[in-house]
């Protein structure tokens, strides 16, 4: 078995660890995420576009005949009670689900791109901050972060084209820590940008490979997928952790492009891939080091 990572953080993998039943595909998987009950929730451009598995990759269950559209998929985030929040790119909204797979709520106009500026056109993702209000990236066309109440009202945005401070090129994912510091995937600028809850620039974090996707754990440790067929782990001081990866088809490389990342209880990290068909990986941490 293939082991990465370095120090307390390393991994073996299992390549193909998602069980699908027979006749099912995978397209490619932009997002997956764990809920409180360690449940794999996968969200795909596939006939499937939410699948739900246990920790060995067996199907518990998927969500048919919902709103979702498989093209659209990009964004997932699990809040404290298993809501699933879906950000669909191409749908231009985000969808609240209950652990059940109940709509709650949409956020936009599902379908219709607003005008400049405004939420949203492309979103990419969404998190929640400590006092419940959603910030979304808004992504592709807009430039934009917004930041909304706990029950959906628009309280600001800020972001522009560029490559400064406070500026965007590709918005592609949120994360709110419990300083209520706003982490922000400038993809294209192969940086991460950090704000705080009102948007005023604090600092930058260069030299990543195109970072797209940002999880933290119960102890903050800050896990990101970057599009450069790596996986950074990091603290948040910028410090980082442990790191690996790179192009090819062998068990610890990446095919294309490391979209989404999410961890269970036990420490072991799932990572899909986009702009290829079917990867989504387990590395299984290594606790006898």
């Amino acid at each position: 078995m293939s082991r990465v990572g370095q120090g307390e953080f390393q991994f073996d993998v299992i390549a193909d660890w998602a069980r699908l039943p027979e006749g099912w595909t995978f397209g490619w998987v932009p997002g997956v995420a764990v809920d409180s009950r360690d449940r794999v929730i996968v969200s795909s451009r596939s006939d499937h576009p939410l699948v739900i598995f246990d920790t060995e990759g067996n199907v518990l269950e998927s969500w048919e005949d919902t709103v979702l559209v498989p093209e659209n998929a990009h964004g997932i985030y699990i809040d404290g009670d298993d809501n699933v929040y879906l950000t669909e790119w191409l749908g231009h909204c985000v969808y609240k689900f209950n652990s059940a797979g109940e709509l709650q709520w949409t956020l936009g106009t599902p379908g219709v791109p607003r005008p400049p500026g405004r939420p949203f056109n492309r979103p990419t993702d969404l998190a929640i901050a400590p006092d419940g209000c959603l910030f979304v990236s808004d992504g592709y066309v807009n430039h934009k972060v917004h930041k909304f109440s706990p029950d959906g009202v628009l309280i600001k945005s800020w972001g522009e084209p560029g490559t400064g401070p406070g500026q965007f090129d590709l918005v592609h994912s949120v994360w709110v820590d419990s300083d209520y510091r706003v982490y922000i995937c400038d993809r294209e600028n192969n940086r991460i940008q950090l704000f705080d809850g009102e948007g005023t620039f604090l600092e930058e974090w260069p030299g990543y490979l195109r970072p797209d996707k940002l999880w933290f754990d119960q102890d903050e440790t800050i896990y990101m997928a970057e599009v450069g067929h790596r996986v950074t782990i990091l603290d948040r001081n910028n410090n980082v952790l442990s790191q690996w990866g790179e192009a090819g088809e062998a068990p610890e490389q990446f095919v294309a492009a490391p979209h989404g990342i999410w961890g269970d209880s036990r420490g072991d990290l799932y990572v899909s891939e986009v702009a290829t068909d079917g990867q989504l990986k387990k590395f299984v941490r290594v606790r006898d080091l």
